[in-house]
């Protein structure tokens, strides 16, 4: 054992008293096992709100405590500031993906280059990101959200038509909810929105699906699936990039012009940063809403009561997808860094640190929320952490309610009589980004 470790061995024995004896919580969390229900895992952690893994990696679960962190500056979103000695996932991460890369030939110098590539804003810090999500934010503006109502209307009834077509129900019939709709809805309106031409929306589902692993733990993925996380995203650099030089040239009525065009502060993007930021605006205007009507549904189809409820009370699918928001959340944790020492809860988190928000544990913490564990379409006053916090609060989640508000409130209606397949339904491999895979429903004779 060296110094090193044994100094993080004197740190874990004297901060986290009573760790041991739970072993590794975030291990057992991120494993395939736990992804159909990994709230009783949550429930373990909160025990310790604030602890630190065998690895080092500190894992934080209480609603107080992430909400405190979310809008501390010493807390980093660049992973890459993390101290190369401290074990943790994204300097573990950025090794695998290197060694990857250097085994398709690529040379030191390209592998580094790649590495210090321009990152989508919510992997950066200020100035950067405030600069860059700035422009985000003056052309993604609630007009144009709100613009977009009728188109949405229209594509959710087009999709549940097809998926509930009358003409095949002389018999039951099964459709994965996926396939059929939460996917290729929330794919439609973000590739409109962005200006990404019809012909080319079904790579991104791909793509998308291949870039969003970027943010999962390392731990959970192989050194392929590493390496073709990589390759994904630089096909899909170098489709945006040609896509860019296209609008650049003839620019149109959509967010990427108008991203490409200075805004009224003369601010314009760089073409490294607009790659970077459509990257993001691609998997977060999808992912997000993807995993959010299908676990909505799933709660649905599970409880028929609370399926008649929501279908009989116009309004309260507002309610309800911020419920489900704080109860089975599209996005169930984030990695970040610590700059400098913290100390909270009684514990010493040093510079260098990597650390877990566990978003979903927190915003089921029973110090927050009454009946933290039940689902109360009608909650008031919800606060959660179903979109994050902070700086970094998800810049796509007027958009994401936007869909769901629409979806939730169709799918009730029509979902009468209908029943799952499987339960639980499969689960994508992502750990972070947690949702079913695939959602089979049985749908019945209609006479």
């Amino acid at each position: 054992m060296t110094a090193t470790d044994e100094q993080q061995t004197a740190t874990a024995d004297t901060t986290t008293e009573g760790a041991a004896d739970q072993g590794s919580l975030f291990a057992e969390l991120i494993a395939p096992s736990t992804r159909p229900d990994p709230y009783p895992v949550f429930a373990r952690m909160r025990e310790q709100p604030v602890r630190q893994e065998q690895d080092g990696t500190w894992v934080v679960s209480g609603f107080d405590e992430i909400a405190l962190l979310l809008h501390d500056p010493r807390v980093s979103s660049d992973e890459r500031k993390s101290d190369p000695d401290v074990p943790g996932l994204s300097s573990q991460g950025q090794k695998i993906i290197q060694a990857g890369m250097a085994e398709q030939g690529l040379s030191e110098e390209e592998v580094a280059e790649v590495a210090a590539q321009p990152r989508p804003f919510i992997l950066t810090d200020p100035p950067v990101h405030d600069r860059l999500r700035g422009s985000v934010m003056r052309q993604f503006t609630p007009e144009r959200i709100a613009g977009l109502s009728g188109e949405v209307e229209r594509l959710v009834d087009t999709y549940l038509d097809e998926m509930f077509d009358e003409a095949d129900r002389s018999e039951d019939r099964v459709v994965d909810l996926v396939d059929s709709f939460s996917l290729p809805l929330p794919v439609q309106v973000i590739c409109d929105l962005l200006g990404v031409p019809a012909e080319d929306q079904d790579r991104f589902h791909e793509w998308a699906n291949d870039t969003a692993q970027a943010i999962n733990p390392i731990a959970t993925l192989s050194e392929q699936e590493l390496v073709a996380t990589q390759e994904s995203v630089q096909q899909l650099d170098e489709y945006l990039a040609g896509l860019i030089e296209a609008r650049t040239a003839e620019p149109r009525e959509d967010l990427l012009s108008a991203l490409i065009t200075a805004d009224d502060s003369g601010a314009r993007m760089d073409p490294e940063d607009l790659v970077g930021t459509m990257l993001l605006l691609l998997v977060a205007g999808h992912e997000t809403t993807v995993n959010l009507v299908t676990n909505t549904t799933l709660a649905m189809l599970r409880d028929p009561c609370l399926r008649e409820r929501v279908a009989s009370e116009p309004g309260i699918e507002v309610l309800f997808a911020e419920e489900m928001l704080r109860y089975d959340p599209p996005v169930q944790f984030r990695t970040r860094t610590t700059l400098a020492p913290i100390d909270i809860d009684g514990h010493h988190i040093p510079a260098g640190s990597s650390l877990v928000l566990a978003l979903a544990a927190g915003s089921r913490d029973p110090r927050h929320v009454e009946d933290a564990d039940v689902i109360v379409p009608d909650r008031r006053d919800n606060k959660h952490l179903g979109f994050g916090g902070g700086e970094h609060y998800c810049v796509g989640a007027p958009l994401a309610r936007l869909e769901s508000h629409v979806a939730i409130a169709a799918l009730a209606r029509r979902l009468e009589g209908a029943e799952l397949v499987a339960d639980p339904p499969p689960y994508r491999h992502n750990a972070s980004l947690r949702g079913p895979e695939t959602l089979e429903i049985r749908l019945p004779v209609r006479g």
